[in-house]
């Protein structure tokens, strides 16, 4: 198994149908182990409020129960990628439990500008709102990857991945703005961290554009079913599936690699139509 003695992070899983936890699957097939994030409540969140503590204690034990269900025995953890603090004592708490990565898989991003599947228009999105969206969706990359060297978890030779999507590159047909500035950033950051990283740690870096997809949570959250089998017709391949996806991480995460810098396509040449 290409994956056998590999150890990978995960973040990004919110239940059974979210991208990140097809790749997970994926890699536990191929004799690989995962730790798994996701959101909760944290000692380093400060001033929530009952109702924000009672959504992410929930939100926190739907993760939990599916990462069981799906991957068994895995490692979880509470990651929220907005305090600095939780990321560096995450990476403290897995050089503390002896474990190293051979990468990850950055699939976290959030839009507080996208409700209902509205998308505010781009020229009253706030400084505050555009900042929490690039903190979260980009710059998250940045600092998880320097925790986890900082605390020496992660392995020279490790793979990167992280999930885009074409509105990084054009305009879509479905309205999406304000996070598709922060992916352009996150693709900006995979080429940058890529040259930097590979030279001095041999690390690969890569990110993909998956075609839209309704499934998860967040996929439900901004496109509409329209949108889908709008995007299904345009692609030459029609739409690719969760697996197709899950399939090219495993490939990028395979020891002694030499692809980095890469914007790769899982998205059935939609990328090439109109």
């Amino acid at each position: 198994m290409m994956l056998a003695n590999k150890t990978f992070l995960i973040t990004g899983i919110a239940d059974e149908h979210s991208l990140a936890m097809y790749t997970a699957k994926e890699i536990v097939k191929n004799g690989g182990k995962v730790v798994c994030t996701g959101l909760g409540v944290s000692p380093y969140h400060q001033n929530l409020s009952d109702k924000a503590k009672a959504f992410l204690n929930k939100n926190f034990e739907d993760f939990k129960t599916s990462v069981k269900e799906s991957l068994g025995d895995a490692l979880v953890a509470i990651l929220d990628v907005s305090i600095d603090e939780n990321i560096e004592s995450f990476a403290k708490e897995l050089s503390d439990k002896n474990i190293k990565l051979d990468g990850f898989l950055h699939a976290i991003a959030m839009d507080k500008t996208i409700r209902k599947k509205e998308v505010k228009p781009l020229i009253d999105v706030t400084l505050n709102e555009f900042c929490d969206t690039m903190n979260v969706s980009a710059y998250s990359l940045i600092r998880i990857t320097h925790h986890l060297l900082n605390h020496k978890v992660l392995q020279d030779g490790a793979s990167i991945c992280s999930l885009s999507y074409i509105a990084a590159a054009k305009v879509t047909f479905h309205p999406y703005r304000n996070i598709s500035i922060a992916k352009a950033a996150l693709e900006r950051i995979t080429v940058e961290l890529a040259d930097e990283l590979g030279r001095k740690n041999g690390i690969r870096v890569n990110a993909i554009r998956f075609s839209p997809y309704m499934g998860s949570k967040a996929g439900n959250a901004t496109l509409k079913e329209e949108d889908v089998n709008t995007s299904n017709k345009m692609s030459p391949l029609g739409n690719a599936v969760p697996q197709d996806l899950a399939f090219e991480i495993n490939h990028l995460f395979r020891p002694e690699s030499r692809i980095t810098g890469e914007i790769r396509h899982v998205d059935g040449g939609y990328h090439i139509t109109g």
